[in-house]
């Protein structure tokens, strides 16, 4: 499993992130990480536009599945029937979402080790990792644009990531039904709960971890995000015409 992911993920993102940077002018190191989330983004475009589709469609569905939940909440079997029943009628898979977050976390760890690499080898590219048609460019420059050191964490982008983070979230949230506070045994409501925790629980994890490593990852999250952004506005006005 290890060979396999070194071998489909890790190594061509390490050829393609060291090309962008001999093909970048000024040997700007930021650039490249930039450009490399980009091409990733649109590459798996199509996934994470279902993604966004299907957080969207079961946002909409929560008032049926609430009140099936409650229709059916001594009958666990029954209720695990009638939910599945649901989900076929509407076309919706619940489980949809999760393979554009796996694959999402996949690339993070690639990304992170790539950078980890290059920083642990002194800079400098580990040759035995390099394709035949990709040339060594020596020594990487380690600045974006020639301030920002990406080997070390740097709490602006990683403050500048948590706030894209918090956005996106927020837009996701945007179309969820509006429910009451409370549901009619004078509980609170779970599902309203926990997607408030995530408003601010995601953003926070994103802080955490954009100043514990170094900043190449945290800009890599922070453009991938407001690329994921401006998709979901895209999907957003394609929806509403």
């Amino acid at each position: 499993m290890i060979a396999l992911f070194h071998t489909i993920i890790y190594q061509p993102l390490y050829n393609i992130l060291i090309f962008l940077y001999n093909v970048v002018p000024g040997k700007d190191f930021g650039v490249s990480i930039i450009l490399i989330t980009i091409f990733l983004r649109v590459i798996l475009m199509p996934l994470y536009k279902k993604q966004i589709e299907s957080q969207q469609k079961m946002q909409e569905l929560q008032p049926k599945i609430k009140e099936l939940q409650e229709r059916t909440k001594g009958n666990k079997e029954q209720q695990t029937k009638q939910m599945m029943e649901l989900y076929k009628e509407h076309k919706t898979n619940p489980f949809s979402g999760c393979l554009p977050l796996i694959v999402q976390l996949v690339f993070l760890i690639a990304i992170y080790q790539v950078l980890i690499k290059i920083s642990s080898n002194g800079l400098s590219v580990d040759t035995s990792q390099l394709y035949s048609f990709v040339a060594n460019p020596g020594k990487i420059n380690q600045f974006f644009i020639y301030i920002v050191d990406l080997t070390k964490p740097n709490i602006v982008i990683a403050a500048l990531a948590a706030i894209a983070q918090y956005f996106q979230t927020k837009m996701l949230m945007k179309q969820q039904p509006q429910v009451a506070k409370k549901d009619d045994s004078g509980k609170p409501d779970m599902a309203q709960m926990m997607s408030k925790q995530m408003l601010y629980l995601g953003p926070f994890l994103t802080l955490f971890i954009g100043i514990k490593f170094p900043a190449g990852l945290a800009l890599y999250w922070l453009v991938g995000t407001l690329f994921m952004l401006a998709q979901q506005v895209v999907i957003e006005k394609k929806s509403s015409r």
